[in-house]
């Protein structure tokens, strides 16, 4: 109902900690997934014919991204590895994402998030309807992203999702050689990876939806009101930090910077 297992795991009898671990895990995981599989899951209209081709999707999405924060010669790594690390929550790889999960609480998210986005019974009242998580370096979409709110136009939570991909991913990890002050694909400011991710997200559907100069600015100032929903940004940073990017040559770089360490 919660999420939340005893990390003490002591009401599962074992010879040691560890098989209790092991027996708490399986029958924590397995009703979990007893849960998921007993709902009636069907695909209908609202998720449409986009649903049997997402990987060219995720790459169209993503690859203005990349062409924009990474030299040429790294952009095929990075292409890579974003195809693996982009999944959307499907009916034929629900129960094998659930099992390959490390925590249960994130088992838990991700169950959820796949059964209200089918409009299916979630397990519990307190589930959030999220349409995507990172988890390490992966992101879990679900198919209700495919369908897009008029209301909220600059919303991309693929895009998010696959931001927060660069300041997780170690460099080696992706094939590309370390230094010492570049482990990961990306430096981020801690305290600015929400700040990146939402500018990211919302410069892209500026690119995608606006032709000109001055489309783009009436995007931004349109924008102007919204408060990302998230106690890390400063609004009035995030705006600034759009309307510095669409005024350069390469607006990518410059959301970079401004969440680039000190």
């Amino acid at each position: 109902m919660t999420g939340e297992s005893d990390t003490g795991l002591s009401i599962w009898n074992g010879r040691d900690f560890l098989e209790s671990a092991r027996k708490a895990d399986a029958a924590l995981r397995e009703a979990l997934i007893a849960a998921v599989l007993s709902r009636s899951i069907k695909l209908d209209d609202k998720h449409g014919a986009q649903i049997s081709d997402l990987a060219a999707l995720t790459r169209a999405k993503v690859e203005p991204m990349v062409t924009g924060l990474f030299p040429a010669v790294e952009r095929p790594f990075i292409m890579s590895t974003l195809d693996r690390s982009v999944i959307f929550l499907l009916p034929e790889n629900i129960e094998s994402i659930l099992r390959s999960m490390t925590w249960l609480g994130t088992a838990w998210t991700l169950a959820n998030m796949y059964l209200l986005s089918f409009d299916a019974e979630p397990t519990s009242e307190e589930a959030r309807d999220i349409l995507g998580l990172s988890h390490e370096t992966t992101c879990f979409l679900t198919v209700d992203y495919l369908v897009r709110d008029d209301e909220r136009p600059l919303d991309d939570y693929l895009v998010h999702e696959a931001a927060h991909v660069f300041h997780n991913c170690r460099r080696t990890t992706v094939g590309l050689p370390e230094t010492r002050t570049r482990q990961h694909l990306l430096n981020i400011k801690f305290r600015k990876r929400e700040t990146f991710a939402y500018s990211c997200e919302a410069y892209s559907r500026i690119l995608a939806t606006c032709r000109s100069p001055a489309d783009r600015l009436a995007a931004v100032e349109a924008h102007s009101t919204w408060v990302p929903p998230d106690d890390s940004v400063d609004p009035a940073e995030y705006h600034d930090i759009l309307r510095e990017a669409i005024g350069a040559r390469n607006g990518w770089k410059r959301i970079l910077q401004r969440c680039a360490p000190d």
